[in-house]
């Protein structure tokens, strides 16, 4: 990209070129950056899955009380992980993308460890909002990095890679769940993130970042300029509104599973661990699929305008092809549901080749937390519309509102497929 075809708000970065860029696809910061968000997975996604056993044994027997106080923790988690979107965003573009990953990744482990020793549903509340805050700094990190460190034809097969392997920690979390216990299945989490911490050690700092820091004059990490700028706050909004569907199908329609399967007649009983297993076994597919298809189409807008009414159609199928349906059957369609949101990687390398290095990380970092937050609202509006309407109606319309914003967030959004990623906001 030339530098007249640079927003106005931008500055390309003279001096030197970003230094020891790596051209592999599979460099010690795609494998580590991998291997992070695999544990991110495995943690974020460890609650759905020991959701209905953990309360059972800290005393929460009746099904009401199973559904509200399990929403009332996923919202703790999400509001930890809205807490934390900002706080690791502005770190990683004021301290390094490294300081995060090594930061974030300590703070849940050591979370995720503690929860395994919870006694009552407030000490679970809390140390799932803490573990919030430390998941929150992930994804992003690691997707700044790669995308700074890979070439520009290369970079979405490298985002491609740490989400195809990531989304995969979510398997692990129902395997170790099912097989060693919730408080297992917690310390096994945190292990995990404390070895991960070793392999940290030899991976560099992106070049693009130490090259603007080098440059005092330059402010990095202000959060508070994406909304002084109308079309920067535009941007940025529509950014996050991608991300929303995503969580509309993992926050409640496969989180409540065993809701929805009584409410839709399945035949058998269904378990919200096995879907969200089979959910994110899908997602592998589809985050390897979504980021092939944006490099092959040469379009990250294509891709998700496509995922997006993938999306659609199987939420649709979800709601209303399942009446009656055997517990296979309604694996196999949560299976394919988690395929068609398998756009979350792609969605936050779109974040992060939106804006400049100086800003980069704060957006690709509080992006992804936002639009996982967004559960926060999703749950009330959930809650009253299911009310007023029916279980069934009611996530049909909240679904549909999610995925056309989105689809309309995405059309207007300016293409990043190619595009220079060495330049600063102004």
């Amino acid at each position: 990209m030339s530098v007249s075809q640079l927003p106005k708000n931008t500055e390309v970065i003279s001096g030197e070129k970003p230094s020891t860029a790596p051209t592999k696809l599979f460099s010690a910061v795609v494998v580590v950056a991998a291997l992070g968000y695999f544990v991110d997975i495995y943690d974020l996604i460890l609650f759905s899955i020991v959701r209905v056993a953990s309360l059972n044994e800290l005393g929460v027997t009746a099904s009401t009380e199973l559904t509200n106080q399990g929403l009332f923790l996923i919202n703790m988690q999400m509001g930890g992980m809205l807490l934390g979107g900002i706080l690791w965003g502005i770190l990683g573009d004021k301290k390094g993308r490294l300081s995060v990953l090594f930061g974030s990744i300590l703070l849940y482990s050591l979370a995720n460890l503690a929860n395994g020793f919870a006694q009552t549903v407030d000490q679970y509340a809390w140390l799932r909002l803490i573990a919030g805050v430390g998941l929150a700094g992930e994804l992003g990190a690691g997707i700044t990095l790669v995308s700074e460190s890979l070439p520009k034809e290369k970079r979405g097969y490298g985002t491609m890679i740490v989400a195809t392997i990531g989304v995969s920690g979510a398997m692990l979390a129902y395997l170790v769940g099912q097989k060693l216990g919730w408080r297992n299945a917690y310390f096994v989490g945190g292990g995990l993130g404390l070895a991960l911490l070793l392999l940290r050690v030899s991976v560099f700092e992106s070049g693009m970042f130490q090259q603007v820091q080098a440059q005092g004059e330059i402010t990095r990490g202000n959060f508070l300029s994406l909304f002084t700028n109308g079309p920067r706050l535009g941007k940025y909004l529509r950014i996050l509104l991608i991300g929303v569907p995503l969580w509309f199908v993992v926050g409640i329609l496969v989180t409540l599973a065993p809701e929805f399967g009584r409410a839709l007649s399945v035949t058998g009983e269904v378990t919200a661990g096995l879907a969200v297993f089979w959910c994110y076994f899908g997602l592998v597919f589809g985050d390897f699929m979504s980021g092939a298809l944006s490099q092959l189409w040469r379009s990250r807008n294509k891709a998700l305008q496509v995922f997006l009414a993938f999306c659609a159609t199987l939420v649709a199928v979800y709601l209303f092809g399942l009446k009656g349906a055997s517990p296979t059957t309604f694996y196999a369609v949560c299976f394919v549901l988690g395929m068609s949101v398998g756009f979350w990687a792609l969605f936050v390398t779109v974040a992060a080749e939106q804006f400049g290095t100086n800003l980069r990380a704060t957006v690709a970092t509080t992006a992804p937390n936002f639009a996982r937050g967004a559960v926060v609202l999703l749950v009330p509006a959930f809650k009253y519309l299911s009310g007023a309407f029916g279980f069934v109606p009611g996530a049909a319309m909240l679904g549909a509102f999610t995925l056309v914003v989105a689809f309309w967030a995405v059309s207007t959004l300016p293409e990043s497929y190619g595009k220079d990623l060495n330049y600063v906001e102004q």
